[in-house]
């Protein structure tokens, strides 16, 4: 039973990390699609945000990122 609840602790956290990293994606220019994509994965918040703040298209630092 420890097992389960802390199984369903850590989807929780993880879900409310991505969930915070699609709003800063989405904040920085990424289109949802996009930005869904990147959330999930384990690409550098940062470098993602720094991307388009550095002229990047939305679509070039994807692929870039991913």
């Amino acid at each position: 039973m420890a097992e389960t609840k802390q199984a369903q602790s850590s989807d929780g956290e993880t879900a409310k990390v991505t969930g915070w990293r699609l709003h800063v994606l989405i904040e920085a220019g990424y289109p949802f699609e996009t930005a869904e994509r990147i959330a999930e994965s384990d690409v550098d918040l940062h470098h993602a945000v720094e991307l388009l703040s550095q002229g990047c298209t939305p679509d070039v630092a994807e692929k870039i990122l991913l």
